[in-house]
């Protein structure tokens, strides 16, 4: 098998595996879940771990030489060792799940060698479904995405907190961007790939399940993904955090960046 076949299986699995985890989200969502704090002020709930199992399951029972890293299970190590590894957030945004808001996704991507060659978000409630495969571009529900550009950031659509992002030094006041807040950073970059947002910034730590197959998915389409400083992400490191994301089309993201 070349290749090829083998990223085009692995494509196709992820994207099995992560629809017939919606279904499970989606019961959760209607039915109710309980849920507990992992630590303080972080919570969990059981469609977290439902989610996180059948992903883990379906994803490394195919394949067993992949690593695994996700949210919702004990880091191991391993996968240090592992060219390829599956990174997962099971519930991207419990917070907005908990609420009954549609604002969550279930993300997964495959890293080589520290970065994203396969990525899919999905958000059961609304079914939109966002996937892209590296040098291939990226999609929503099977449509072609393309990042906008060419706006500035005193009149974009942000996906940011703007009490956080006027704050910081450089930036100034933006009257006349506009502005607003989703829970799961994931479904946020995958909006902005889609032309309903022009930017998302977060300045607040991030780790690789949080942006991994969202970063493939804003840069298929055209657009650019980076922490606040500019410099790329590499994954699969024994450290998993991030200083924080930015994700826009080119021409806005060197604005953001120099404001930053």
């Amino acid at each position: 098998m070349t290749a090829l076949d083998h990223l085009n299986d692995d494509h196709a699995l992820l994207l099995q595996s992560v629809r017939e985890a919606g279904d499970i989200a989606r019961k959760f969502f209607d039915e109710g879940a309980k849920s507990w704090d992992k630590n303080p002020g972080d919570p969990v709930t059981e469609a977290d771990l439902a989610v996180n199992e059948h992903l883990r399951r379906k994803l490394c029972g195919d394949r067993p030489e992949y690593g695994w890293l996700s949210e919702e299970t004990e880091d191991d190590l391993s996968r240090l060792d592992r060219r390829r590894v599956w990174i997962v957030d099971p519930i991207d945004g419990t917070r907005a799940f908990m609420a009954g808001r549609p604002e969550f996704t279930i993300c997964a991507g495959l890293v080589e060698d520290g970065r994203p060659i396969l990525g899919a978000v999905f958000n059961p409630i609304t079914q939109e479904f966002f996937d892209a495969v590296k040098g291939r571009g990226a999609r929503c529900n099977g449509e072609a995405l393309k990042t906008p550009d060419g706006v500035s950031l005193g009149t974009a659509r942000l996906l940011a907190s703007q009490r956080a992002l006027e704050r910081r030094q450089g930036v100034g006041q933006l009257p006349q961007a506009q502005f607003r807040f989703i829970n799961s950073i994931a479904y946020r970059m995958a909006l902005v790939a889609l032309d309903r947002f022009d930017a998302t910034i977060s300045l607040a730590k991030k780790s690789d399940w949080d942006i991994a197959a969202a970063e493939l998915i804003v840069t298929e389409a055209g657009g650019c993904a980076a922490a606040p400083d500019g410099s790329a992400f590499t994954y699969n490191r024994p450290n998993a955090q991030h200083a924080g994301v930015i994700a826009a089309g080119p021409t806005l993201f060197r604005e953001i960046l120099d404001r930053l």
